[in-house]
């Protein structure tokens, strides 16, 4: 209760003491805005409501009720100044016995009588009167207490016409200060009193005895007369005559004042019906009274005359009191039932059930008003949430904003009110503000889910409010009165705490299969789809908005779980929040797959320092993205549990991760074996060295060869071995989910099947035209080896093969100079192969052709020095074996002297050879 007003002060009350039923005035201040804002008047404990009239904010009119206190505080209590206070005090007198001589200052007309001898309700007749003076003194009160009289004297009396009559006791009471000559006066007194007792009769007689006599001889001479009368047949007797003239009389006085008696009597008639209007004013206004207060809503003073009329006149065997009072009751009937109706009727706010209720029950109303407006919340409840999804299948989402805004625009949403309700036990908002377009952005299923969190967490708390007062009787009083109605209301909340509990079960699964229906409808029967499904025609939702209507679901547990509502009741939202969290795992894995899937087409295969684009890293950012839109749906929150502990979504995200690892991969290869224009590897190599801006094309806007896209491709792979797989499996790690070296084993072994396959179709494409170039260049203008002349020097095509060995380096170092050892070797054991195959297949070398082969051996092995394996080694070896030896001094002297030649004049070419030389390329 809000109070605008100071509570109410008593400073003043006259008289400041009587006994029971006393009329009193209090003054003070505050003391209410008007008759219906006083709700309480206490004095010395005592409720005086009934006979209060409030005359302004500083005076009260009542009468004093037999209170058990005879001394104490004058209490007011009003509606805007709630429980008041006093400055002053009441004394309240115990009524003493009022003889029927005695003066008295209470008009005790209407006061019942008992003779004190016997005790019996019975009128005193005049001649068992008797004197309230005895003693025919002057009476001298005392100033002993009743109770020391009654202990000194126990089971006697101080009244003389009581059978346990004491002297003592009637002496001390009325003549405690009388001196003793005045008691000597009194014992006179007491005797002439009983001497005139004992003779009067006989006194009397003699006083009067001639009068005795006369009447007796005129009762004699009436006697004779009649007799005579009686005995003469004369018509008309004495006696007949005298019958006709007092009948002549006695119509002569009717006509004379039968008018006036007649006015007299209808004045009087009158009078008193005035009298009596005057009197019972109260009830005679009480009907009209009655409509017009309810016509202005003043329901409470309707119910305080209504007491007030009930306790003065409820039992009334007068017919005119029963007639109205019997319109009373039927204008109070029809209140019973407006104020039902209005109970019943939805919406209204928590504020107005509870007034009503308590109208209810202060009226006597029939059955259980409080329980019958539950019922009907309940019910109401639920059409709400059915009509909310309703609306929104047909589509008609204005009208759900308008059918289901219960409380006016103005009303904050559901997360806006979980502020107040949470501070409810937390502070703030939870949901910013959304702009104005959020209405035609977000799906449907996404608005359906807030405006049922909008229903539910508008109306359940004042449901459950109002079971919480129906069942502590606060519904009925909360100043602890009315304590009847309390114990009565607290037995009826045991009787039916099972009924409620299955209300809150059934508003709880309501919410959980509309939404269920929503976003999960695998999770329904075919029965339950008919009656929440039907959103077949919506789009699939993406992990943000599945996060979304989490976030809206978990707030409305909250506000549930802040009322104190018992968590076996909400366990089916729980059960949805895990469904859900898991469905939003699920979802944003696929979606993020289709995402990876579309990073193909942002390819713009400019390279960097390290020799990859910026692929990779998008795809890093792309999934740790994902990562993070999980972060609040695998979130662990009071009372839940974390799904990834689950065996089953463990093996399925581990799946779907390693699903995603392999879309990007696929993605890769798509993109090496992408063909673009003229990118064909039949053109001549040696010839492209000839532009210097051939590689320098490769940071702008350009399309690569098919070559130069599997090198960078290749070199994507490599830095996704490792670097990238290794930081999204941190990523994995810090988030939660499970399963990572699953992931990461998968995830490896598929980049290196990759790598391998796009290595082969490169060294294809580049080692197959060098090494195929070799022995038509070697037998060039029908060279014989069996008949040629003194060599000269490194014969063309070996110098042209170095140079398309150059060409390829060049091509591996522009894109990433990691690449280029692992090409390199390979082709040189593909060109080391083809050379020890031709060789051997030499049947006979004259002695100028075995040191011109082994001048061009020699001279290609020393040149691609840094670049031979084992393999490659072996090969040149076996070359070289299958060569004649050199015997001669001079031979070896020319072959020293050809190799440097050669040495010298490729020494430009053959620096990119050496390791020493390998050099980022600025760019």
């Amino acid at each position: 209760m809000s109070h605008s007003r100071p509570p109410p002060l008593v400073t003043g009350i006259s008289p400041k003491e009587g006994p029971a039923w006393t009329k009193v005035t209090i003054r003070g201040e505050n003391l209410g805005t008007g008759p219906a804002d006083l709700i309480g008047l206490s004095i010395c404990g005592h409720n005086c409501l009934l006979t209060a009239e409030w005359m302004s904010a500083s005076k009260i009119v009542c009468r004093v009720g037999p209170a058990k206190d005879d001394k104490g505080e004058i209490i007011v209590t009003t509606k805007s100044g709630s429980l008041g206070t006093s400055t002053v005090s009441f004394k309240l007198l115990r009524p003493e016995r009022i003889g029927i001589l005695d003066q008295s200052a209470v008009w005790v007309d209407e006061m019942n009588y008992y003779d004190m001898r016997t005790d019996r309700n019975k009128g005193l007749s005049p001649l068992s009167l008797r004197p309230s003076n005895p003693l025919g003194i002057d009476l001298d009160k005392g100033k002993v207490s009743q109770s020391d009289v009654e202990l000194i004297f126990p089971g006697m009396s101080g009244d003389f016409t009581s059978e346990n009559f004491s002297a003592t006791w009637y002496l001390i009471e009325n003549h405690s200060e009388s001196s003793f000559e005045q008691l000597k006066v009194g014992v006179s007194n007491l005797k002439k009193q009983a001497t005139k007792k004992n003779e009067g009769s006989l006194a009397y007689v003699k006083g009067g005895l001639s009068t005795f006599f006369e009447a007796q001889d005129a009762l004699s001479a009436i006697h004779q007369r009649l007799e005579s009368d009686g005995t003469e047949k004369v018509e008309g007797s004495m006696t007949q005559r005298l019958e006709n003239i007092l009948n002549r009389a006695s119509n002569t006085a009717d006509t004379l004042f039968q008018e006036v008696l007649g006015r007299k009597d209808k004045a009087d008639s009158t009078r008193n019906a005035l009298n009596v209007l005057q009197r019972f004013k109260f009830l005679f206004n009480l009907p009209l009274n009655i409509e017009r207060n309810i016509q202005k809503g003043d329901y409470d003073v309707v119910i305080n005359d209504y007491e007030k009329a009930k306790s003065l006149f409820g039992n009334t065997e007068v017919p005119v009191f029963k007639k109205v009072y019997g319109e009373v009751e039927t204008r109070i009937t029809a209140l019973r039932s407006l104020l039902l109706d209005k109970l019943l009727q939805t919406p209204s706010t928590l504020h107005d059930q509870k007034r009503y209720i308590r109208y209810l029950s202060d009226l006597h109303a029939p059955g259980d008003p409080a329980w019958q407006c539950i019922v009907a919340q309940h019910k109401w409840i639920l059409q709400l949430m059915q009509s909310c999804r309703d609306q929104f299948i047909s589509g008609h989402r204005v009208g759900v904003g308008a059918a289901l805004d219960v409380e006016g625009d103005s009303r904050p949403s559901a997360i806006g009110r979980l502020g107040h309700t949470a501070s409810l036990k937390r502070g703030g908002s939870l949901r910013t503000p959304r702009p104005s377009t959020w209405r035609s952005e977000t799906p449907l299923q996404v608005q359906f889910v807030d405006k049922l969190s909008d229903v539910v967490i508008g109306q359940l708390p004042n449901f459950w409010k109002l079971w919480i007062s129906y069942v502590n009787g606060s519904l009925f009083s909360e100043t602890g009165e009315k304590s009847g109605q309390v114990e009565k209301s607290k037995k009826n909340a045991r009787q039916r705490q099972n009924d409620f509990k299955k209300m809150i079960e059934e508003l709880t699964s309501q919410l959980v299969k509309l939404v269920r229906g929503a976003l999960l409808p695998a999770t329904l029967s075919q029965a339950g789809l008919s009656l929440y499904g039907g959103w077949e025609k919506q789009t699939e939702l993406s992990g943000a908005w599945i996060t979304q209507i989490i976030h809206t679901v978990r707030s409305c547990y909250e506000a549930l779980s802040a009322l104190e509502i018992p968590n076996d009741l909400l366990q089916g939202i729980q059960d949805l929040l895990l469904d859900l969290r898991v469905n939003c795992l699920v979802v944003t894995l696929l979606h993020s797959a289709e995402d990876i899937k579309r990073l193909a087409e942002k390819e713009n295969w400019m390279v960097d320092n390290e020799g990859i684009t910026a692929l990779p890293s998008q795809f890093e950012q792309c999934v740790v993205q994902m990562l993070q839109s999980l972060k609040e749906p695998l979130e662990v929150k009071v009372g839940e549990i974390n799904v990834l502990q689950l065996e089953q979504v463990q093996d399925q995200a581990a799946e779907l991760s390693v699903s995603i690892m392999k879309v990007f991969i696929n993605c890769l290869d798509q993109l090496s074996m992408k063909s673009e224009g003229d990118g064909s590897s039949s053109h001549n190599m040696s010839g492209d060295l000839s532009s210097p801006d051939h590689f320098a094309d490769l940071t702008e806007g350009f399309t690569p060869t098919s070559e130069q896209r599997l090198l960078i491709v290749l070199s994507n792979c490599c830095y996704l071995e490792k670097h990238t797989f290794l930081n999204l499996m941190d990523h994995f790690e810090k988030h939660g989910l499970t399963g990572t070296e699953k992931i990461a084993r998968a995830s490896v072994d598929a980049v290196r099947e990759l790598d391998r396959k796009l290595f082969d179709a490169y060294i294809e494409r580049r080692a197959d035209p060098i090494a195929g170039s070799l022995e038509p260049g070697m037998y060039a203008g029908y060279f014989d080896w069996r008949d040629c002349q003194t060599p000269t020097g490194v014969r063309s095509y070996l110098k042209e093969a170095l140079v398309n060995i150059i060409a390829v380096h060049a091509e591996v170092f522009t894109v990433s100079k990691e690449l280029v050892p692992r090409v390199l070797t390979k082709i040189v054991e593909s060109v080391a192969d083809e050379m020890c195959r031709l060789m051997q297949c030499v049947s006979s070398f004259s002695r100028n052709g075995a040191l011109q082969a082994r001048l061009e051996l020699c001279a290609l092995k020393d040149a691609i020095a840094a670049y031979l394996n084992t393999d490659s080694s072996s090969s040149f070896k076996q070359a070289l074996d299958s060569l004649p030896h050199l015997h001669s001094g001079s031979d070896k002297k020319l072959l020293e002297e050809l190799l440097n030649k050669f040495t010298c004049s490729m020494q430009l070419q053959l620096a990119c050879f050496r390791s020493s030389s390998v050099q980022p390329v600025k760019r």
